[in-house]
């Protein structure tokens, strides 16, 4: 008994020891938090601006999303001074960068338009540059997917030229659309990469005429790689979405990941009071750390 005693101590002194070792050398990390939020930029009202991270701090922010570029410059993030007010807007404000988006894809179709493809390969490393693992590519207005057969061989092709690409960089490309749960799945297969997913928007899905109860389990957490938490005209709460309901969905498949208020903003509200109010009425439904 009393050897065994022994050895047991030894065993624990052995065991903290090893703990301490690792701590002291950096090998022992937090977890990750399980949820965060965030904003899109052109929705503060600051696309491809420094000043979204000022306004997201004063919201009470974890990160923004930041566009990639914009109509006024097609160049964006890949302009290297672009590129370093960004990571210095987010150093100064502690509020993190917690995406990009190309939301110019909606007028310049990645479907059909050539000099897209080197926006979406450039976008992956001006994303590992600031250590941003999330694109969203956008296909809503002039870059629409639904009933468009062409256009969406043609976005497979393309996806699949760049894949791997953003495979090697550890960056994940989203598919927002209003394409069906199904129809997301058949793309994501036929490209055949880790790095394509869905990033979810649930009120485009419901203006799709999509049963977002539906589609949420069908996709699953791991092919989520971001959600747009988003009322038109406004705030969350007061507009046509079951946001209760839904956030007891994306607990029970244990999303884990950013998600990011857009829109939400009744005509002539102050933004940031209403996205103050939009934060607040999420943190009532979500945990975020």
């Amino acid at each position: 008994m009393k050897e065994s005693l022994a050895m047991n101590r030894r065993e624990m002194i052995k065991k903290s020891i090893l703990l301490t070792a690792a701590s002291s050398s950096g090998l022992l990390f937090k977890p990750a938090p399980k949820l965060q939020l965030g904003a899109c930029d052109w929705s503060v009202g600051k696309s491809l601006n420094p000043e979204a991270f000022d306004r997201a701090k004063e919201i009470g922010l974890q990160g923004i999303q930041v566009s990639y570029n914009t109509s006024q410059n097609h160049a964006g993030l890949s302009v290297p001074a672009t590129l370093q007010s960004i990571r210095e807007a987010s150093a100064r404000t502690s509020v993190k960068v917690s995406s990009l988006a190309i939301g110019e894809l909606n007028r310049v179709p990645y479907k059909s338009e050539p000099k897209t493809e080197e926006w979406v390969w450039n976008s992956v490393d001006a994303a590992k540059a600031l250590h941003v693992k999330v694109i969203l590519l956008a296909f809503f207005s002039d870059g629409d997917l639904r009933n468009d057969e062409k256009g969406k061989k043609a976005v497979i092709e393309r996806l699949k030229k760049v894949a791997p690409h953003a495979e090697k960089q550890g960056i994940t490309l989203g598919i927002e659309s209003y394409l069906t749960a199904q129809e997301h799945l058949d793309i994501i297969n036929s490209v055949g990469s880790k790095a394509v997913k869905v990033y979810y928007d649930f009120l485009n899905a419901v203006d799709a005429g999509n049963d977002i109860f539906k589609e949420i389990p069908m996709i699953g957490k791991d092919l989520i790689c971001e959600l747009h938490m988003k009322e038109n005209g406004q705030r969350l709460g007061e507009g046509t979405l079951d946001w209760p309901k839904i956030a007891k969905m994306v607990r029970d498949i244990d999303y884990q990941g950013w998600m990011q208020i857009e829109g939400a903003t009744p005509k002539g509200a102050d933004i940031i009071e209403c996205y103050q109010q939009n934060r607040k009425y999420l943190e009532g439904l979500f945990s975020f750390k």
